[in-house]
């Protein structure tokens, strides 16, 4: 069953991490079974606190989600996530 990962960017730290992030997290995605399905565009907050810009990407499986998470090159990457901004993640199984 697919699985998508949400990510909702709340409030930017530090552009220049956000940029080394942004540089790189593309190539953490070679060789998972991914597909983005929205990236930063034109988005409306209807409910809830403002946010600056989600990102939802899809996998085949919860298993193959936490897989590319947890893989030695996103964990490397993400630390200038964590250090650039405020985010939320979520992981949720589709139907």
């Amino acid at each position: 069953m697919s699985a998508y990962f949400v990510f909702t960017r709340e409030k930017m730290l530090d552009p220049k991490e956000m940029e080394i992030y942004s540089q790189k997290v593309t190539a953490t995605l070679a060789g998972h079974p991914v597909k983005v399905l929205a990236a930063y565009g034109q988005h409306e907050d209807v409910e809830g606190i403002p946010t600056e810009g989600t990102v939802i990407a899809e996998f085949p499986s919860m298993e193959a989600a936490k897989a590319w998470y947890d893989s030695p090159a996103y964990r490397e990457v993400r630390e200038h996530r964590l250090l650039g901004a405020v985010y939320h993640a979520i992981l949720v199984q589709g139907v």
